[in-house]
């Protein structure tokens, strides 16, 4: 059970319960501290926030007109919001950002999806690669740089990682942010520490972020404090948030140490970077719905498949404007992350997978019809198409044509609420 599905199903015991008196809530905070404790949360930390809970929760009144039980989910969501730490808003300007982290953290592909946050967002980006231990390392960053399209700088070969980054801000000079990924290892040792002072002093940044995978759940903030202490850190980028029930660990263990948690990694591609807000953190836990940022994640999505937003609210469905949706949906992150936004977090592991699959095979499919055959299902009762289609796509025939059958399954429900008039007013606009 991951940290949001323990944390709602504590709340929902709660706010079934007939009566909240003290026994009510010395309950709760038993399930809420086996929660929080699952996901490694410190001691300390846990005893003091279901405390604190309970003493407010007993000993004050909610306001007139409003339920006990909501009033007390407020008092456990606002505790918790405390608990993760304060929000972080970065500044749109010229800087240089220097990234350390443990072997494993996902620090180079947090250097592009950095660039690529402060790239979509008008500034231009550049990388250096000054990881001069890890084999790869090199052609790692520059791959991915490519990916999202900012400038890179690296020395193949050089082992003096301080002259990589002299010369990279050389080369850089016209950027307005620029990022250097710097060594990991697996223990933060003296060998470590000198060559991040050396970078640090060639490189002169202006932030230095510590990138902590949420795996390491409490440890981050022991990481956080040593970090800081070798050459002091400007806050931290937690990675892995999506796939980690101990994220409510790092966060509050990095929030103790002192140490303001950044952004958020919540996903494997270069867009799945988040700044951190911990309403929004908790909300997500809580199940609240995060309309906001669904609908930027829309917009996004939108503009990064080349799609008009018309062609999305389109008259009639057929192969080709259900294409249209599908690169515009694979933009937008994994379904786990859609229904999140939308409130609904608990939709089976099991039902998201097989969806996913389903979409991306569906991809895969259309994309080898050609576009007459998109705009007009029919053309596939002609012999060889469908054989043709399957080859083209590495799928079977079968796959086709069950493909095909559930679309036209889809179809005469698309078709049905399109004739509804009631339904459509009803529905929303897509974007």
């Amino acid at each position: 059970m991951d940290l949001g599905e323990g944390i709602r199903q504590a709340i929902a015991k709660l706010t079934n319960a007939t009566i909240i008196d003290s026994k009510t809530m010395r309950e709760f905070n038993k399930e809420l501290q086996k929660t929080l404790l699952s996901a490694d949360v410190e001691v300390q930390l846990v005893f003091a926030l279901t405390s604190t809970i309970e003493e407010m929760a007993l000993k004050s009144k909610p306001p007139k007109g409003l339920p006990q039980r909501d009033y007390i989910t407020n008092i456990v969501y606002e505790e918790l919001v405390k608990l993760m730490g304060k929000s972080y808003a970065p500044e749109l300007r010229p800087k240089r950002i220097l990234l350390a982290g443990l072997y494993g953290s996902g620090k180079t592909t947090t250097a592009a999806k950095l660039a690529k946050f402060y790239q979509d967002r008008g500034l231009s980006v550049g990388v250096i690669c000054c990881d001069v231990v890890r084999p790869a390392a090199y052609e790692q960053l520059e791959t991915l740089a490519k990916q999202a399209n900012v400038a890179f700088f690296g020395i193949r070969g050089e082992k003096d990682a301080a002259k990589i980054a002299k010369e990279g801000l050389k080369s850089l000079s016209g950027k307005k942010v620029i990022i250097c990924d710097t060594s990991g290892r697996n223990a933060l040792d003296s060998e470590l520490v000198n060559e991040l002072v050396r970078v640090s002093k060639s490189f002169n940044p202006d932030e230095k972020v510590l990138v902590i995978s949420a795996d390491m759940g409490q440890t981050a903030g022991k990481q956080a404090r040593e970090f800081d202490k070798a050459i002091g850190i400007s806050g931290i980028i937690l990675t892995k948030t999506d796939g980690s029930a101990k994220g409510g660990g790092a966060l509050s263990a990095a929030s103790a140490a002192k140490a303001n948690v950044m952004f958020l990694g919540t996903g494997e591609k270069l867009g799945d970077l988040r700044p951190y807000d911990s309403a929004k953190f908790i909300g997500n836990l809580l199940g609240v719905p995060d309309i906001e940022t669904l609908s930027k994640t829309v917009e996004k999505a939108i503009s990064e498949s080349g799609i008009k937003p018309e062609e999305l609210e389109t008259e009639e469905l057929n192969f080709e404007t259900f294409y249209s949706q599908l690169k515009t949906m694979g933009k937008m992150g994994s379904l786990k992350s859609l229904f999140g936004m939308m409130g609904a977090p608990d939709v089976p592991k099991e039902m998201l997978e097989q969806g996913e699959g389903r979409l991306k095979l569906y991809h895969a499919i259309i994309s080898s019809m050609t576009k007459a055959e998109r705009k007009n299902e029919r053309l596939l009762h002609e012999p060889g198409r469908i054989q043709r289609i399957a080859r083209g796509s590495g799928t079977s025939e079968k796959d086709v044509r069950t493909m095909i059958s559930e679309f036209n399954k889809m179809k005469k429900l698309f078709n049905t609420f399109k004739n509804d008039r009631s339904f459509r007013k009803r529905l929303p606009k897509f974007a």
